[in-house]
């Protein structure tokens, strides 16, 4: 007999839980590391059981059998087949499941099961659009680094390569890429032989999760960089276009979600912060959506 309901967000750079009753009720949340599909199907489903028992814990509840829980997953790499196939059959025991990209869940959490259009900008990105009839549709969300535009990891790939046109002197020196050296690795106040050595060996080992980390130095000087401001007006016209092409008519509201829909709002064109409403709720109450669902049906 199901007692509890799991909505998982798992992304690049954290997992985000929520707990509710069979019924509905929330109970709690947790949080854990990263869950993406592209980290591995162990580290992906321990980091999910780890962000549960945090939310167990939280509601002061002992963990129960898995086999009472029924689980809705929101991930980023799902659009691999072979990930997701091989994610479902690790199935750690709960007794249902209902997996959807982190795009999908993202959109049934922003507009409560509505039609609606979401934008999700964290460690990756993604669009995704229920339209009024027929089945949510995807654009986006290719990866790092061919894809995901307007994401950390591209602002971050993006500074890294300010800071190495810096370290050679093809541009000048400046706070931001400073900044972007400390944040590889760089000690304070480093000669430039220091940190190229430095950034060198932070570039062999990056993953996109550090990349993304460094799009927090790229915000911090959006006012007083060019090259940084530059950047965030880039990542604001890539929203625009992918606004676009969720929704030619204009017609539906755009959520912009992730830990960077905020932030990156004073760098939006006009038009799409027009079309812009406020998340009414994230992707893994989206999750716990999803997975009611499915019970239902």
């Amino acid at each position: 007999m199901i007692e509890f309901l799991l909505g998982v967000d798992g992304g690049g750079s954290g997992t985000r839980v929520r707990l509710a009753r069979a019924d509905g009720v929330e109970l709690a949340t947790g949080t854990s590391g990263p869950s993406a599909l592209s980290h591995g199907i162990a580290g992906a489903w321990a980091a999910v059981d780890d962000a549960a028992s945090k939310a167990f814990d939280a509601a002061g509840l002992a963990f129960p059998s898995k086999s009472a829980i029924a689980i809705g997953l929101g991930m980023a790499g799902v659009h691999n087949r072979q990930w997701a196939a091989a994610f479902v059959a690790a199935n750690p025991g709960y007794a249902r499941l209902a997996l959807e990209s982190d795009g999908h869940t993202t959109v049934l959490g922003a507009h409560a099961g509505q039609p609606g259009a979401i934008i999700a900008l964290g460690t990756g990105s993604v669009g995704e659009v229920k339209p009024a009839h027929g089945p949510h549709i995807e654009m986006g969300g290719w990866g790092f680094p061919a894809g995901d535009e307007a994401s950390g990891a591209w602002m971050g790939l993006r500074a890294a390569n300010h800071l190495q046109q810096v370290l050679d002197g093809r541009m000048q020196a400046n706070a931001f890429a400073t900044d972007v050296a400390q944040a590889c690795g760089a000690a304070q106040g480093a000669n430039a032989t220091e940190a190229r050595d430095a950034v060198q060996n932070w570039l062999a080992k990056a993953t996109q999760t550090q990349y993304a980390q460094l799009a927090r130095v790229v915000l911090r000087h959006g006012e007083s960089n060019p090259t940084a401001r530059a950047i965030l007006l880039d990542a604001g016209r890539e929203v625009e276009l992918m606004a676009n092409a969720l929704d030619p008519s204009g017609a539906l509201p755009i959520a912009l979600c992730g830990g960077l829909g905020a932030p990156l709002r004073p760098y939006l064109p006009a038009a799409v912060l027009a079309r812009s409403v406020a998340p009414q709720g994230d992707s893994a109450a989206g999750a716990l959506r999803l997975i009611q669902q499915r019970l239902k049906e």
